[in-house]
């Protein structure tokens, strides 16, 4: 059976395809004539009919602001659970007070069931453990206990993949409120929700996506309710949490919110180091290695502690539980978030084992991780605490959570790959945990901002670093090479090829932020990008919000932009046709082969030394041209032209983009494509702190002390570059590398 959701996403994109195409064939001539253009030309962005529907209604604006009827829903729940750390179970009661502030009557809810991702009867993407999903042994509604149905016609309950559906005695009407009521019970998967939640070594738990949760009711789409998969993510309304977990005395608890009664959980010493590291810009061990001999929590008559949580204003909440590690805690500078003019602080955290010493260092990463995210966005973070939690066993990788992340060992990693993994699941605490982003369906907005953000803490932690820029772009266009690219408006559960969901929700919309940062500049880039992000927290922006916003803060109409990146696979592949000297001065003819139009900057080198800028507007490329002529007026001879010199936007073939008088100084039996790359990377070598040793070289060379590179070109021989590394003092010693990029040489792309 066809999904609803998949056939209305067919229905919008026949919508979207159909001017495009016929753009492409024919336009109309200076004297009436109809003339056909040499590329597609990118169309006005089509919004989606319920946007359509939200702008007419006040709700969402053309502007990319809220409108003046914006609504939104909210909850308030009240959990208690009773972990059972033998048996690997949870049983808990939920109740949820649910308020609509909608103006629609709702004679249905939907509640999301992630635990149900581990039933045997569920469609799945990824792989999971069977164990079951929920038991409910109670659910109600409005104070009536209610039945299970098959078919739902008049009071009851549902499942539905990993939804409940509950249609209440009555429809909750515009401005009302109801409480839900549920008890239920499942056994823990090893490895839950795709690796997101779990336990390991039985010392430690992580509860996550571990309680009945309201699905998102908004103004564009209304009931969100696609179902869990197991790779695309979750998107959830803010609420008020109110958490009571049972657990056995010896285990330490952490999670999403305030601790309101540490007095009764903690000793006294616990929570004096507690109130030290609040104070102090240093870590402090406040569970140390001696403290898991000694104890770290109270006893009590049972031999079980009652751990309350409370927290405001949160999308989910999420807690560690263990017995058998540490607990670093330092201070971090969030900036001011009252407008006082003075700063505030909240405190960075690292919950690790002992085994895993990657993770010592990890409470300094996250201070640093949540202090330049609070600058770099504009928005200052706006909770108690940041708590990086090692969770090896369950997640290799990273996953985030309101002021929570869980993160793998990391114990074959490097410093600078636990440092980049920290910023990385940190940073998710702006986008989407507090611009709440739907990221079952669009997650390249949060993945993709989170990347760049992530990127920018990079280099600023390790100065002369790269900003993850490169790394971004080699990843995206890896994959738009071959040409299996799906677009970023695809919905993210359904793309056709295999793998493609990291460069779909990762590299390349994080790629997109680089590349308009380079196109606007610094100033006009980050005056829309922190005005969207504080306009739009603790709110659900669409993707149309995200566009509108950028067009009115820049002033242009970047629907060009849009239309291209984000609608289309079109490839960026610009290049230099030719490079010809005349009477009137040297003509230099720019051809862009690739369909992505953007303009096309040339940095034009002087025998004199001197250089010269020149652009070739996007306008041009929209009209519908391939080819346009730059000329350097006689008088000055040129003898190199390069196209994108900074390597700002991605480029699919970099070759292309390069010409030098200096090649004709090469073998001439090699193609002139292969003679440029050569004399290009050798300069791009040279910038990067390596310094030339000898000629170039033809068949095998060595890995030896002298750090030989081979590089792969077009014409298939093998050549290499004989350098040595100026600056060992960033010399990546696990990658032998001459490098201050974070990942790859800077000429990544054409090592073999």
């Amino acid at each position: 059976m066809t999904s609803p959701i998949r056939s209305m996403s067919v229905a919008i994109l026949t919508v979207l395809f159909l001017p495009i195409s016929a753009t492409q064939a024919t336009a109309q001539g200076t004297a009436g004539t109809v003339r056909k253009l040499e590329r597609p030309v990118a169309n006005p962005v089509v919004l989606s009919p319920g946007f359509r529907r939200a702008i007419m209604r006040g709700t969402r604006t053309e502007r990319g602001e809220p409108g003046p009827d914006y609504w939104q829903q909210s909850a308030h729940y009240t959990i208690s659970a009773r972990l059972d750390v033998v048996e690997k179970r949870l049983e808990g009661t939920t109740r949820i007070l649910y308020r609509n502030a909608s103006p629609d009557s709702l004679p249905r809810l939907v509640v999301q069931l992630i635990q149900s991702f581990h039933r045997d009867d569920v469609p799945r993407i990824r792989s999971a453990e069977i164990t079951g999903g929920y038991t409910f042994t109670r659910v109600a509604a409005a104070g009536q206990t209610l039945e299970e149905a098959r078919m739902l016609r008049g009071p009851g309950y549902a499942t539905s993949q990993t939804n409940l559906l509950i249609n209440p005695p009555g429809p909750v009407a515009p401005g009302d409120s109801i409480v839900l009521e549920l008890d239920w019970s499942y056994q823990i998967p090893q490895v839950g929700a795709g690796g997101r939640m779990g336990w390991n070594s039985d010392d430690f738990f992580f509860l996550a996506y571990w309680y009945p949760q309201m699905a998102v009711y908004d103004d564009v789409v209304r009931w969100q309710a696609d179902p869990f998969l197991g790779q695309a993510e979750f998107y959830s309304d803010f609420a008020q949490y109110d958490v009571t977990l049972d657990v056995p005395q010896g285990w330490l608890v952490q999670g999403t919110g305030e601790l309101m009664n540490e007095s009764e959980v903690l000793p006294d010493h616990i929570i004096q180091r507690l109130r030290q590291a609040e104070a102090s810009d240093t870590v402090v061990h406040v569970v140390a290695e001696a403290d898991l001999e000694a104890g770290f929590t109270r006893a009590s008559a049972d031999g079980r502690l009652r751990w309350h949580f409370t927290a405001d204003s949160v999308r989910d909440a999420a807690y560690s539980i263990t017995r058998a590690s540490l607990w670093d805690v330092v201070r971090t500078n969030v900036g001011d978030r009252d407008g006082d003019t003075q700063p505030e602080y909240s405190r960075a955290e690292a919950i690790f084992r002992p085994a895993h010493e990657r993770w010592r260092q990890t409470a300094r990463y996250a201070q640093h991780s949540i202090a330049f995210h609070s600058r770099h966005t504009g928005v200052p973070y706006p909770y108690s605490h940041a708590t990086a939690v090692e969770g090896d066993g369950i997640i290799g990788g990273g996953m985030e959570y309101p002021m929570m992340t869980l993160i793998g060992g990391y114990d074959q990693a490097s410093d600078r790959a636990m440092y980049s993994v920290t910023a990385h699941e940190l940073a998710h605490n702006w986008v989407p945990m507090i611009v709440s982003t739907d990221e079952r369906r669009r997650a390249w907005m949060d993945e993709g901002t989170t990347d760049f953000n992530d990127g920018n803490a990079f280099a600023d932690f390790y100065p002369g670093s790269d900003d993850g820029m490169q790394d971004e772009f080699a990843g995206y266009t890896g994959l738009a090479r071959t040409g299996h690219e799906g677009a970023l408006m695809r919905y993210s559960d359904f793309l056709d090829t295999p793998g493609h969901y990291g460069v779909h929700a990762y590299t390349k919309p994080g790629s997109l932020l680089y590349t308009l940062r380079n196109l606007l500049g610094e100033e006009a880039f980050y005056r829309a990008y922190r005005g969207y992000l504080s306009t739009w927290a603790f709110k659900h922006p669409k993707p149309w919000d995200f566009f509108n916003y950028f067009n009115t803060s820049t002033g242009q109409d970047l629907d060009w932009f849009w239309q291209t990146w984000y609608y289309e696979t079109w490839v960026l592949d610009q290049s230099i046709a030719s490079v010809t000297g005349g009477p009137n001065g040297t003509e230099i003819v720019v051809r862009d082969i690739g369909d992505a139009p953007m303009p096309a900057r040339l940095t034009i080198t002087l025998a004199s030394g001197d250089t010269l800028d020149r652009e070739i507007p996007v306008t041009t490329w929209l009209g519908g041209t391939r080819e346009a002529t730059v000329t350097v007026p006689a008088g000055q001879e040129v003898v190199q032209v390069e196209i994108d010199a900074r390597n700002g936007f991605p480029d699919v073939m970099r070759k292309n983009n390069f010409w030098a008088v200096a090649a004709n100084a090469l073998p001439a039996e090699l193609p002139l494509a292969v003679r440029n790359e050569l004399v290009r990377n050798r300069g791009a070598l040279l910038e990067e702190g390596y310094r030339a040793e000898g000629e170039l070289l033809s068949g095998e060379v060595a890995d030896d002390a002298t750090d030989q590179r081979t590089i792969s070109l077009e014409a298939g021989a093998q050549y290499a570059i004989l350098a040595v590394c100026d600056q060992p003092r960033i010399r990546d010693r696990t990658t032998h590398q001459c490098s201050s990029s974070r990942h790859r040489p800077p000429v990544s792309t054409i090592w073999t």
